[in-house]
């Protein structure tokens, strides 16, 4: 049986936009292209899973623990991506993934041939599937490791790193991150208004 047509003005029509979520994604940026990521990744509902800050340090709970395994094999699972500073805090982690480039991704504009939805999926070795597949291999190990309630956010927080000057205020900021645990935005016990 074949497949009837795509019309993306049907869709439009009947949704009139209405559960439509733009992307929080720099639009004239290829995510496929060489550079220097901070992403922030946030637990479902801000729930304290990964751990606690105990005198300004982190201690990591048995899932935290598995968190930062499954972040340090990002570069196993990714060619030409490399991982600097980061941090794994109770719902949240701060990190920074360098994308060395990827040659194997030809860039061009889409046949007609190929459907919509693969036009606008996210490309081999873009920022967002490595994040995608960072989450999506923790959240299967916390459903078949007695951790059912386990979630995470939707979507993420990016910030392409232009300059030395940038990447030093990140790096102190992340590293600074437990210290300053009590006035977190995420902190569901403090944290700024």
């Amino acid at each position: 049986m074949q497949a009837p047509p795509f019309f993306p003005w049907i869709a439009l029509s009947l949704y009139r936009n209405k559960y439509r979520i733009e992307t929080t994604r720099l639009r004239s940026w290829d995510y496929t292209r060489a550079g220097w990521y901070y992403v922030t990744i946030v637990v479902k509902d801000r729930k304290c899973v990964f751990g606690d800050v105990m005198k300004s340090r982190m201690v990591h709970s048995y899932l935290g623990k598995k968190v930062d395994l499954f972040w340090n094999a990002i570069p196993d699972h990714h060619k030409g991506v490399d991982l600097d500073e980061y941090v794994i805090m109770p719902n949240h982690l701060h990190g920074i993934i360098i994308i060395h480039g990827n040659r194997d991704v030809f860039r061009r504009d889409v046949p007609l041939n190929v459907s919509r939805f693969s036009a606008i999926s996210p490309k081999k070795g873009s920022l967002s599937v490595i994040v995608r597949t960072f989450k999506g291999a923790v959240r299967r190990w916390a459903l078949s490791n007695g951790h059912p309630e386990f979630e995470w956010q939707e979507r993420f927080y990016d910030h392409i790193i232009r300059n030395d000057r940038d990447l030093h205020r990140i790096r102190i900021y992340i590293a600074n991150n437990p210290m300053k645990w009590a006035l977190d935005r995420e902190n569901p016990f403090g944290g700024r208004p």
